[in-house]
This record gives C-alpha cells, structure tokens and sequence, in this order.
C-alpha cells in the first residue's frame, strides 16, 4: 500500500485505530490539530506555567539547534509514520524527549525510563495494562489449566487446517483465529458464533477489563511468528524448545515489537521527567515502540534476540492476568502446533514480514510455504 505524502493524518490514524471493542489504554485523544490561539502557531503550545507562576520553555522549540538546523519536533503522526516510526522515535528519543505534539494534542515521552515510570506511577491516570495490579483483584476463580488446555486445542486444529495448503497466510488464517478460538473455547460459545460473539460480552466474562485484547493478541502473535521465521536460526532454536526459552522470545518480541505502540495516560501531579517537566492534568502519549528500542536501556536494541541478557517488556504488566497469561500460551502452542503440523513450515520465497500501523503495529500478512 503507498503512502501517499499528502495523505490526510486523520484519515490514515482512524484506519489505523483499533476497534472500539478494544481496550481503552490504546485509545487517543482526537487527532484533529488543535486551534490556533491569537498570536501563535497552532505547532507550538508556548511556555508551559507551573505552579507559583513558575516558567518552563516550550519543549517543542526550546535546547539546542540539532543538525539540520531543525527546531521543530517530529511528529509519530508524521506521513511515511506508519511504514517506518522508528526514525522518529530515534530522533526524539535523543533530541526531544519531552515535547508537546499537536496532533495528538499530548505531551510526547520516548525515553524507556520515562515510559516505564508513566506505566507505573500512580500519578499518571486514566490508563490500564493487562497485568497491571488492578487485574489481581478483577480476576478471582481463573482455571490456569483448563486455559491452558483451551489454547493447546485450538492452536493444534487450526495448524492442521493449513498444514496440507502450498502456501497459506499465517495472519489471516492462523493468529486471526487462534486468539478468538481460545476465548470463545473457554467460555463456551460455539465456533460458528465465535467472531460475532467473543469480541463482545463473551469475551469479558472471562479477561473482564482486559477483554478487548483479542485484536492486540492478534498483532503480538504475527509479530512474534514474524521475528522468528524471518530467521532460520531463531527456528531451529525455537522449534523443539522448551516453555521457558519460548517465554523469552515473546517478551523479546514484545519488546522490539509492541502490538500497542502509543498509549496515553493523564497526569494528576506535575511529573519530572527527562528534558523537563510535565504539567499536572496534561495528556501524555507514551511511545511503547520508542521505548522498547531505546539503546540507553537495551544492546543492540533494533535486534531480535531471544537470549539477551537486559531483557524487558512494556506491554503487559507483571501482576496476574487472563489476557496476559492467554497471550503466553498462545506464543507457546502456536509455535509447537505449528511445528509439528508442518515441519518444513518456511517464509514463501521472497517475503520478508512489514509491519505497519501508527497506534497499533503488526505486519498485515505472513505468506509462509507449509510444506517447505
């Protein structure tokens, strides 16, 4: 698909943005671009005034000149974004890790510190991550196996669907389904209702809070199956693995590939943060993306590497979960199924996994060649 450089941002983010199902933490603020105010362009928000009258210069045009002699901040709404975000998450990153963005209409952190403080810390509100500790106490009389067993049987029937095609695409055909499948086994809905059903009260009635996940697990899954067939020592190392070594690779996949690549919080407190300070009831847009590849907190942060030793993830909390353990197994049977339904399973000649989207982020295809 081109992207045309005068494609309008709002028409492309709304294309991009996840149903209204989904869970709430990935949802933006309006894009349009704000008002011009007397006097000012609408590209900058001006001295920001904290407290007692207290001044900070505008972030957005405030340090030293960067090479070029650009004063302006990119945008992750810029055109070309959705193709290749990692460019300006680099520049931000290290030119202006606080800024105010108009588009979005939110202050911009990019830094992995910053977002991991701001996923965290109490006195940014308005945002929720499956894992995060709310979940412990959504969550009670979860049967941990039975999910298990759940997953396991659905992963195993849907390989074998594909496993005698030449060719097949793995995210229409498999991590479409896998994620839906699982619920809807585990809630008992029957299969022919099962995407008109699990995307609304059948879902939540097993991950509450978090069941609009369904569409994010299906992005961290063909991201996931992505990284590791686009390179034959990841499978060979992967293929007969055992359920910890595969756990590490789904986090690093997480981490280099977000399914959710800007999530937003509001502040209730003036916060400090690298590059300044952000206002008390301001909206933030937290580059997960960004974040995830920032080379302060990880080695050879572009890298996909299962076996790192500085590993992290910002996707999912740390604290119990449905969605969060669902999306574990799924990682695990998916790969196991579809090893052992087709052994010599490849990427079709010629393909190499592109990941698009501006909010959320996965490639659209996975061409692969069951039979080798």
């Amino acid at each position: 698909m081109s992207d045309a450089p005068n494609r309008e941002p709002d028409r492309e983010i709304r294309s991009e943005r996840p149903e209204e199902t989904g869970d709430p933490w990935t949802r933006l603020p309006s894009m349009a671009p704000a008002a011009p105010t007397a006097g000012r362009p609408a590209a900058s928000p001006g001295p920001v005034l904290l407290g007692r009258g207290r001044a900070v210069a505008d972030p957005v045009t405030a340090g030293a000149v960067p090479p070029g002699g650009r004063t302006v901040a990119p945008s992750p709404l810029d055109p070309g974004a959705s193709w290749d975000p990692h460019r300006i998450h680099r520049t931000l990153r290290e030119q202006f890790p606080l800024t105010y963005d108009p588009l979005l209409r939110a202050w911009v952190l990019s830094r992995h510190a910053d977002v991991a403080t701001a996923l965290t810390d109490p006195r940014f509100t308005h945002g929720h991550r499956p894992g995060d500790p709310p979940c412990a106490r959504a969550h009670v009389d979860v049967d941990i196996e039975a999910l298990r067993a759940v997953t396991e049987r659905t992963a195993y029937v849907l390989a074998r669907r594909i496993a005698e095609r030449s060719q097949a695409d793995l995210v229409a055909d498999f991590c479409h389904w896998l994620p839906a499948g699982t619920v809807a086994a585990a809630v008992g809905v029957p299969y022919r209702d099962m995407m008109r059903l699990v995307r609304g009260r059948a879902a939540g009635a097993l991950a509450g809070e978090c069941g609009g996940q369904i569409a994010v697990r299906e992005k961290a899954l063909a991201s996931f199956l992505g990284n590791v067939l686009d390179d034959p020592d990841q499978v060979a190392a992967l293929r007969d693995a055992p359920a910890g070594l595969v756990a590490r690779a789904w986090a690093e996949s997480l981490r280099r590939d977000p399914p959710v690549q800007i999530a937003v919080r509001r502040t209730s407190a003036e916060v400090p943060v690298s590059g300044g300070i952000v206002p008390a009831g301001a909206s933030v847009a937290l580059l997960v993306g960004s974040a995830g590849r920032d080379p302060e907190r990880f080695r050879e942060a572009d890298r996909f590497d299962p076996f790192r030793d500085d590993p992290g993830q910002l996707t999912y909390g740390a604290g119990f979960c449905p969605a969060v353990l669902l999306a574990g197994f799924e990682a695990e049977y998916a790969l196991r199924a579809l090893f052992e339904a087709m052994p010599r399973l490849r990427l079709a000649d010629g393909f190499r996994p592109v990941a698009t989207g501006l909010i959320t982020r996965a490639p659209r295809s996975l061409i692969v060649r069951p039979g080798g």
